[in-house]
């Protein structure tokens, strides 16, 4: 009996630009980077905010296309 694994490489990551980063341990919370957000939404651009727990802070990206 043969015994073999399939290998597949992993699926490539979406690239995303970062605008800005805002520390998560503001009093406020998210509340500086969703009003950052709003704002670049406000003017036509494609954002997220994303919390990075490696970094501790939260991000304002380029929305995937």
């Amino acid at each position: 009996m043969a015994s073999y694994r399939r290998t597949t490489p992993p699926a490539p990551k979406p690239t995303r630009t970062v605008i800005a980063r805002f520390p998560a341990g503001e009093p406020r919370g998210s509340w500086p980077a969703e009003e950052f957000a709003q704002g670049l939404r406000r003017d036509g651009r494609s954002v997220d905010v994303f919390m990075d727990l490696a970094t501790d802070s939260y991000l304002v990206v380029e929305a995937a296309s």
